[in-house]
């Protein structure tokens, strides 16, 4: 694995009126990395993603992309290489599986280079090849989850974050998720930071992981290390 710094957060504060939901928050990853965020509910792990995103607002502190300091909007993030994949899956229930995806590459201009690259995301998602003109709206759970993965790839990003993927989903379509998680990653070389609360099953495709509590980084390490102790314990209890 490449072991270049691909995106570095250092301090970063975050308030939402007046509540502070990040304090001095300093993370990294490397390229072609999987990393997790992990911790109680409130922790402020949601908000690290929408920071990286320009989603939400950065009261200090700076984000640092291949070494440059950013503090973009989304669409420019878009174009320099992030992609975000929010909580709930999202879709357009009433547009095609195919036009949910094109939407995810609204930002390039060549017909040639987006027809490429829905067949390349097609081809880690077969199983939409034969859904492309049905209503989303009418797909499973873990189907719409499959389709807002495939428009977060359709830009070729970089660094793809995901928040709780798993959500809402049977444990059965939760492994598939993880499946694909791990393909994009080893296929493409894309960085993955997740957000989940379905740690184990994350923490067995991550190569290091970060434990936020009530805004503050409280611990860090390999993913699997964090299987081998009471780490996990302590997340869904927030003792900390």
């Amino acid at each position: 694995m490449n072991t270049n710094i691909l995106l570095q957060l250092n301090n970063i504060r975050v308030y939402y009126g007046g509540v502070k939901a990040l304090d001095g928050i300093s993370i990294k990853i490397d390229e072609g990395e999987i990393v997790a965020l992990m911790g109680p509910n409130g922790a402020g792990k949601s908000t690290v993603l929408k920071a990286i995103f320009g989603l939400a607002p950065i009261e200090s502190g700076d984000v640092f992309l291949n070494g440059n300091k950013i503090n973009l909007k989304p669409h420019e993030l878009v174009e320099l290489g992030i992609s975000f994949v929010p909580q709930g899956r999202r879709v357009f229930k009433h547009l095609t599986v195919l036009e949910n995806i094109e939407i995810g590459g609204h930002a390039i201009k060549s017909k040639a280079v987006l027809n490429e690259r829905i067949e390349e995301v097609l081809d880690i998602f077969p199983a939409l090849k034969e859904k492309l003109n049905q209503k989303s709206g009418q797909l499973s759970g873990g189907q719409q989850q499959m389709v807002a993965l495939a428009r977060g790839l359709i830009t070729a990003p970089k660094l793809l974050l995901l928040d709780e993927p798993s959500l809402g989903l049977a444990p059965k379509i939760v492994k598939e998720v993880f499946a694909k998680i791990r393909e994009i990653n080893e296929k493409r070389n894309t960085a993955i930071i997740v957000v989940e609360h379905n740690i184990k099953s994350l923490l067995e495709i991550t190569n290091r992981a970060y434990v936020l509590d009530k805004g503050k980084l409280v611990s860090e390490g390999e993913g699997k290390t964090f299987l081998q102790n009471d780490t996990l314990e302590k997340v869904f209890t927030g003792r900390f």
